[in-house]
C-alpha cells in the first residue's frame, strides 16, 4: 500500500513538471520562500536541539546502551562502517561545495561583513564549517539513532513509523503510517536532486578533462550510465556493492585531498584550518541560532535556513541507511562514529579545497569567484587548472563524483525499498530497480525540462512537515532509552544482590564462595535485558 500511494504521489508530480514545469517551478519556490521566512525559526531551534540530544546521549549513562542484544557483534569493520555512512550522507555534496561555498561567501557574506577582503574570507570558510559540520550530522544521527534503537533492541520494522508508534498518544499511532510515505516522497525527491546535481559536475569534469560539450544531453546520458551502475551494485547487496563502492571512494577522496594539500598553499590550509576551527568553536551558539529581524536580508534563509531544511529532508534516507548497517554498536560509538568523525573530516576537506581555492583568489588572483558565478558545478576543475597535474586532478575528481553517484544511488534504491515493504532489511530486486529507475526518471524529465532547481525546492518543502515527524521520533528516543537503561539497571542491581546472597550464604556455610557461580546467575549473565514492550 505505502508503495502504492508514494509512488503515484511522486508520479503525478513529475506528470505537473512535465506538462507545466512553469507552474510546478513557480508553485514550489512560492512555497519555499514562504517556509524559509516564516519557519526560519523553527528550523534553527530544531537543528541546535538535535545537536544536543546528540551529544547528551552519547557522554551521559545512556551511552553505553547497545544497539541489539547484549551479545550482538557489528555486522561491519569500523572503516568499512564509516565509509559506507559517509558515503551515503554527504559524498556528492563535499566534491561540490568543497571550492564552491567558500569562494561564494567571500563575495557574498553574510550583512555586515565587506565582500572580497580578508574578513569575508574568515566569515566564509567558518560558515562552510558551520553548514557542514556537527549540525546536519546531529540531524542524520538522531534519525539514524531512532531507527536503530527501535529495530535492533525492540525488534520494530526499521521504518519511521516503528519508532512514532510507540509514543502514547493516540492521534500520532494513527498517523504513523502516513509518515512513512512522507519519508518515502521526501526521499525520492531528494536523492533525484542530487542525481542532478552530481551529473551536472560530473558533465563538467569530463569537459575540463576530455573537452566533452556541457549539455543536458550528455548530462541524462550520464545519469542513465550511473543508474544502471548503481542498480547493479544495489541488486548485489549492501555486503559487496555498497561497502565495496564506499571504501574504494573513501580512499580516493583521501588520496585527492592528500595531493591538493602537498602540492597547494600547504602551510595556508593548515593555518586556515587552524583559525577556522577556533571561529567555528567560538561562535558555535551565535551561528546556530542567528536571525536577521532588523535587516531586509535572505542570507540566512539563502544559506543556513536552506541547509537545515535539505538535511532534514535527506534524513529519512541516510537515517535508515545508517541504522541498517550499525546493529552491534553502542550508542556512545554511534554517536561518534555519526556525527562526531564526520564532521572532522568535513572540516579537514573545506579546509583543504576551500583555502586553497580562497588562497589561490586572493594571492593569485586565480578567477575562482567568477568561475563560481558563471557555473557553480565547475569551479572546482577551474582551482585543479592553477595546479600541477591539473587534468589528472580533474579526472581524478570526476571519478570521485561519479563513484559517490553510484553510492547514493545504491544507498538509496535499498532505502526506499525497505521503507516500501514495510520494514523489509533486504527487499526484493525487483523493488529495488523499480526505485532505481522511478528515481532516475524523476531526475531525467525534470533535467530535460529545466525542472532540477523546482525538484530542489519540493525537497525542501517536503522538510516541513517531516521536521514535525523528527520532533516525535526525538521524544520517542528519550523515552524508549530511558526505560531501557531503567530496565537494565534494575536486573543488574537484581544479579548482584543475588550474588551477595550467595556469598553470604556460602561463607555462612563455611563453602567457597567462589568455587562456582549459581546457575540462576549464569542464566542472568548469558540473558539479554527484557526490553519493555512498545506501546
Amino acid at each position: 500500500m505505502q508503495l502504492i500511494v508514494s509512488a503515484g504521489a511522486i508520479a503525478l508530480i513529475v506528470i505537473w513538471g512535465l506538462l507545466s514545469p512553469a507552474t510546478l517551478g513557480s508553485f514550489f519556490n512560492t512555497a519555499l520562500a514562504s517556509i524559509t521566512h516564516n519557519f526560519g525559526w523553527l528550523y534553527l531551534w530544531l537543528v541546535l536541539g538535535l545537536v544536543v540530544l546528540a551529544f547528551f546521549l552519547a557522554f551521559s549513562r545512556f551511552g553505553d546502551l547497545k544497539l541489539g542484544d547484549t551479545d550482538d557483534e557489528p555486522e561491519f569493520s569500523l572503516h568499512a562502517w564509516f565509509a559506507m555512512l559517509f558515503a551515503a550522507g554527504m559524498g556528492i555534496g563535499l566534491v561540490f561545495f568543497g571550492v564552491a561555498e567558500p569562494v561564494s561567501h567571500y563575495g557574498s557574506p553574510p550583512d555586515g561583513v565587506t565582500p572580497n577582503t580578508p574578513e569575508a574570507a574568515h566569515v566564509a570558510m567558518r560558515y562552510a564549517f558551520f553548514h557542514w559540520g556537527l549540525h546536519p550530522w546531529a540531524i542524520y544521527g538522531v534519525v539514524g539513532l531512532a531507527i536503530a534503537f527501535f529495530t535492533f533492541r525492540r525488534k520494530a520494522q526499521p521504518l519511521v513509523s516503528s519508532v512514532t508508534e510507540a509514543l502514547p498518544w493516540k492521534v500520532v499511532r494513527l498517523l504513523s503510517p502516513a509518515f512513512n510515505v512522507l519519508a518515502i516522497v521526501a526521499t525520492a525527491f531528494g536523492v533525484a536532486a542530487s542525481l542532478g546535481v552530481g551529473a551536472t559536475q560530473i558533465n563538467g569534469g569530463l569537459h575540463a578533462a576530455f573537452g566533452i560539450q556541457v549539455s543536458a544531453v550528455n548530462q541524462a546520458i550520464i545519469i542513465v550510465v550511473t543508474t544502471l551502475l548503481f542498480l547493479t551494485s544495489a541488486v548485489t547487496g549492501v555486503e559487496r556493492g555498497v561497502k565495496w563502492l564506499s571504501i574504494g571512494n573513501l580512499m580516493l577522496a583521501a588520496l585527492l585531498a592528500l595531493f591538493v594539500l602537498v602540492v597547494g598553499p600547504t602551510v595556508a590550509i593548515i593555518d586556515t584550518f587552524t583559525t577556522t576551527l577556533g571561529s567555528y568553536l567560538s561562535e558555535f551558539v551565535r551561528m546556530s541560532l542567528r536571525m536577521t529581524p532588523f535587516r531586509d536580508s535572505t542570507w540566512v534563509g539563502d544559506w543556513t535556513i536552506f541547509y537545515w531544511a535539505w538535511w532534514l529532508a535527506w534524513s529519512p534516507f541516510v537515517g535508515l541507511f545508517i541504522a541498517r548497517v550499525s546493529k552491534g554498536r553502542t550508542i556512545r560509538e554511534f554517536i561518534m562514529g555519526v556525527v562526531l568523525a564526520p564532521t572532522l573530516v568535513g572540516f579537514v576537506w573545506f579546509a583543504i579545497f576551500g583555502g586553497a581555492a580562497l588562497n589561490l583568489e586572493i594571492f593569485r588572483q586565480v578567477p575562482l569567484a567568477a568561475a563560481v558565478k558563471d557555473d557553480v558545478a565547475t569551479a572546482m576543475f577551474v582551482m585543479f587548472n592553477a595546479m600541477p597535474a591539473s587534468g589528472l586532478l580533474s579526472f581524478v575528481a570526476t571519478l570521485l563524483v561519479f563513484i559517490f553517484f553510484v553510492t547514493s544511488g545504491d544507498s538509496a534504491t535499498l532505502v526506499l525499498g525497505t521503507m516500501s515493504t514495510q520494514g523489509d532489511p533486504n527487499p526484493p530486486a525487483k523493488v529495488k530497480i523499480i526505485w532505481g529507475v522511478l528515481v532516475a526518471g524523476i531526475a531525467l524529465s525534470l533535467l530535460l525540462v529545466g525542472g532540477i532547481k523546482a525538484v530542489q525546492a519540493a525537497t525542501i518543502v517536503f522538510a516541513l512537515p517531516f521536521s514535525v515527524v523528527l520532533l516525535l521520533m526525538a521524544i520517542s528516543l528519550v523515552m524508549a532509552v530511558r526505560e531501557d537503561w531503567h530496565a537494565e539497571d534494575v536486573r543488574e542491581r537484581h544479579l548482584h544482590r543475588k550474588l551477595r546472597e550467595w556469598v553470604s550464604r556460602e561463607d555462612a556455610a563455611g563453602g567457597e564462595a567462589t568455587a562456582k557461580v549459581p546457575p540462576t546467575a549464569s542464566r542472568s549473565l548469558a540473558s539479554p535485558v527484557e526490553k519493555p514492550e512498545t506501546r
